[in-house]
């Protein structure tokens, strides 16, 4: 059995959840990636914020992102996969919830982020072809 924790990318950053946009968009582009988790002064996981929601949900709607904090965008409960979980079980998250990205929690700490990519890498091409076209579906 592969687990999340043997093929995440471990030390994942977070965007605080009381930090601008801008501030969020600056890591992203630092750390090239499109989409950070949000997290509390708790340490846990409140969200996941892509630049995608930066463009739609705030500048699209005349929204200022020097203004605008990681929480207003964070909705619901975050989908995420446990670290000790089987990679299978994260290809059946991503595809149920439509996402090609799970942070990894363990316990309620984020430690790492779990890319379609990484599954894909980790598992036989015919496990993971049907899943990558409901992902992109």
């Amino acid at each position: 059995m592969v687990t999340a924790r043997e093929i995440m990318t471990p030390g994942a950053e977070c965007v605080g959840e009381n930090e601008t946009l801008v501030t969020a968009a600056q890591k992203m582009r630092d750390l090239d990636v499109g989409a950070l988790p949000i997290c509390g002064e708790d340490e846990r996981l409140h969200g996941m914020l892509t630049d995608r929601d930066i463009v739609v949900k705030c500048i699209a709607d005349s929204g200022d992102p020097s203004t605008v904090t990681a929480r207003s965008l964070a909705q619901g409960k975050p989908v995420t996969i446990g670290a000790d979980d089987d990679v299978s079980e994260a290809l059946r998250t991503m595809e149920e919830h439509q996402v090609r990205r799970l942070p990894v929690i363990d316990g309620h700490k984020l430690v790492g982020m779990l890319a379609q990519a990484d599954v894909a890498l980790a598992l036989a091409p015919d496990q993971v072809g049907d899943t990558v076209a409901e992902i992109s579906e």
